[in-house]
């Protein structure tokens, strides 16, 4: 077997995994394909305008293209090439038929595995990287083992676990790798193929105690389980922000103190507008639906609570809008700061700001959208509304604006110059921060009214 490696799916999962891959193993060959040739094009563009933004993304890639990263649409030739395969491709959530609105989409997953096979010519290990409902690698063996193939193949779940915004360096230092395989010699051996990838040249990249092996069908569950969990101490926090905005009590006090106890831990308990992003709707969605088809319906209940309450809190972002502007938003101007789901990236997947600007739109205001990376999607994502400008600079989308509502923690926006903010806007102003991370004793001294997320 040799020693090369190939990912179907140029996106936000193969990108950056295959080029820290092929960072922290230079003797291994790794070709990253795609049936998009604008995606690839961008990414081996000499200029390195890649198709998705990351910090440090660029710098490895300028690092690895063309001595042992490469970019093709050839699909064929880079499967031929290698005998590890990495499978990366979208799986959304499904649309239409069965499981609509919950179930993840498989298609490009299944035609992945079918190409695979069609044009392979040996033994192959195959890698799941994309997000997969459980047992979904039996599916994949049943297709690639099935008939009378000379070839073996070996199925292997390696979820992922990137937070977008720091994912290069999450990569670099991960605090844990997961490889689910079969519990046989066969599979184990794959596994061991995999754990040496990660182990990277010369033992230098993932220390051994950090890579995780389990079976197949708790690797696949476990992803889900992890952004789950994730999720629901999102929207835990943002249940009881209301609450405290109810009482007087402040959401960051309450979170410090909780946070202080060792058994909940600081993460993932600041309040804000909610969830977005590719994973998390996703795979609570799927939760829900493996639930429901296994007779767990109190479960699926408790999960799919989590979802109702992240999109409660956009709702509320909008009502507290709406009382604050003197019950009226129509033809009032609000400036929109960052669109993306959260800093340091341009993905619009999911973003809360998506949702609250179609409440907005309904209610028929004039919105100035402004964004460091996400202005490109936020056009697509936002195509056929009217009263949207995307405007590049904040203090141009401020202008004559009624309120400032930020969405996302840019660190450019605590920086900005809020007194020439508030001079060009018109009166009363209002800065509404769903992230808590502006100075607001500094905004109320220099005349906005502040509405702040919990508080």
């Amino acid at each position: 077997m040799n020693r090369n490696i190939v990912c179907i799916g140029a996106g936000y999962i193969g990108g950056p995994t295959m080029a820290v891959i092929a960072k922290m193993n230079p003797g291994r060959k790794v070709i990253v394909v795609d049936i998009s040739k604008e995606r690839i094009d961008a990414w081996n563009s000499t200029d390195f305008r890649l198709p998705i933004y990351e910090p440090g993304l660029e710098e490895v890639v300028r690092e690895v293209r063309g001595r042992n990263l490469f970019f093709s649409t050839d699909i064929a030739a880079a499967v031929k090439e290698c005998d590890i395969v990495f499978v990366g491709v979208n799986t959304p959530t499904k649309m239409f038929g069965r499981g609509a609105g919950r179930a993840s989409d498989l298609q490009y997953w299944e035609s992945s595995a079918r190409t695979i096979k069609e044009v392979a010519n040996g033994d192959k290990i195959i890698v799941e990287k994309s997000t997969l409902p459980v047992r979904t690698a039996a599916a994949m063996d049943a297709i690639l083992n099935f008939g009378d193939s000379p070839y073996r193949f070996t199925v292997l779940s390696n979820p992922e676990f990137l937070a977008e915004g720091t994912a290069i360096r999450d990569l670099l230092a991960p605090n844990r790798v997961l490889i689910g395989g079969p519990q046989t010699p066969e599979g184990q051996s794959a596994v061991a193929a995999l754990v040496d990838i990660y182990a990277g040249e010369g033992g230098a990249w993932v220390p051994r105690e950090k890579i995780l092996t389990t079976n197949v069908w708790s690797a696949e569950l476990t992803k889900l389980a992890a952004n789950a969990m994730l999720a629901q101490r999102v929207s835990s926090i943002n249940a009881l922000a209301g609450l405290c905005e109810a009482t007087g009590a402040d959401v960051e006090e309450v979170a410090r103190v909780m946070g202080a106890d060792r058994r909940i831990g600081d993460k993932f308990l600041k309040a804000g507008p909610g969830f977005g992003g590719s994973c998390f709707k996703k795979d609570v969605l799927n939760l829900v639906y493996l639930c429901e088809i296994f007779g767990l319906h109190t479960a699926a209940e408790y999960w799919n609570g989590v979802i109702r309450m992240n999109e409660h809190q956009q709702e509320r972002i909008v009502s507290r809008l709406f009382k604050a502007m003197f019950n009226t938003l129509a033809n009032k101007k609000v400036a929109m700061f960052g669109f993306a789901f959260k800093a340091d990236t341009g993905d619009t997947r999911e973003t809360p700001a998506g949702r609250v600007a179609r409440l907005l739109n309904e209610e028929h205001v004039r919105l100035a959208i402004t964004d460091p990376k996400a202005l490109v999607n936020a056009r697509k994502d936002l195509a056929g509304l009217d009263r949207i400008d995307l405007v590049e600079d904040p203090y141009l989308a401020a202008r004559e604006a009624d309120a400032i509502l930020l969405m996302t923690d840019w660190r450019e926006y605590p920086k900005l110059d809020w007194k020439r903010l508030y001079d060009s806007m018109r009166k009363p102003a209002i800065v509404f921060d769903t992230r808590n991370c502006l100075d607001h004793a500094q905004l109320k001294e220099i005349g906005f009214k502040v509405l702040a997320v919990g508080k």
